[in-house]
């Protein structure tokens, strides 16, 4: 086998592994080999040898009782090691900690990861009880949700037309009824500097979002939000926007950044 070859191979099983990784993240409960192979495509003896790998190295933990896996503390230690490169989130937290409480609603705060906003700080009110599923790496799509929107509206236009191209692509036959609000909040966010979801994202969530840019030119956005009937359109835009934008004028000004493009 030439050296070739072999750097293919080493590639192709680093993709399948992560792969193996990102549907174990994702699943609601421990999976096995064989559910693995199903969801990934990869033949099931290979998925067999990557587990055992994985979990030998520490990123993956098998269950006592039986051969399901589950995420293991490898993956804790290299999360924190990535979010403490985050230095924007230390910036950011008590302004946003301030907002959440000022508009009585959960603040998010995230990074793109594929079509997603991945989430790597979440804040709620003190004053008001919320119950909201939305913790640190959940995930909120950039088509219908104000973060993802708002991430979108920031980008210079190539990268937006780039990354519009993905969407429309992965919507498929979604797309004309993506579109529309998708177009509309990328102009509201030139026009205004905030992007709006009422009911897009999740049918009884509003939410306002605006992007952020970080010391070393990293990307952010910040979603703004809760229950629609708690948080109508109208005080949504009446009361939170004005503080929301006053809240990325702060951080911005803490953190020393250049204004988005």
């Amino acid at each position: 086998m030439n050296d070739a070859i072999g750097g293919r191979e080493e590639v192709s099983a680093l993709a399948r592994g992560l792969a193996l990784l990102k549907v174990i993240g994702m699943a609601a409960a421990p999976m096995g080999n064989r559910e693995l192979a199903d969801a990934t495509g990869i033949p099931k003896a290979t998925v067999s040898r990557l587990t055992a790998t994985l979990v030998g190295a520490g990123y993956l933990r098998q269950s006592q009782d039986s051969e399901r896996f589950s995420l293991g503390p490898a993956l804790l230690d290299m999360s924190s090691r990535y979010l403490r490169h985050f230095d924007l989130r230390t910036v950011a937290r008590p302004h946003l900690a301030a907002l959440s409480d000022f508009a009585g609603a959960s603040v998010h705060m995230g990074v793109r990861d594929e079509l997603d906003m991945l989430i790597i700080d979440s804040l709620r009110p003190r004053s008001v009880m919320i119950s909201s599923r939305i913790e640190v790496g959940s995930r909120m799509t950039i088509a219908t949700s104000a973060a993802g929107r708002a991430y979108l509206a920031s980008l210079a236009a190539p990268e937006q037309e780039a990354l519009l191209a993905q969407i429309r692509q992965e919507s498929g036959e979604n797309w004309p009824r993506i579109e529309p609000g998708l177009i509309a909040s990328i102009e509201e966010y030139a026009r205004v500097g905030y992007c709006g979801s009422f009911g897009e994202w999740h049918p009884h969530i509003h939410a306002l979002g605006f992007a952020l840019r970080g010391p070393r030119g990293e990307r952010y956005a910040v979603s703004c939000g809760g229950p629609a009937y708690l948080l109508p359109k109208d005080t949504m835009l009446a009361r939170v926007a004005p503080r929301l934008l006053e809240t990325a004028q702060r951080i911005a000004a803490e953190a020393g950044t250049v204004d988005l493009d």
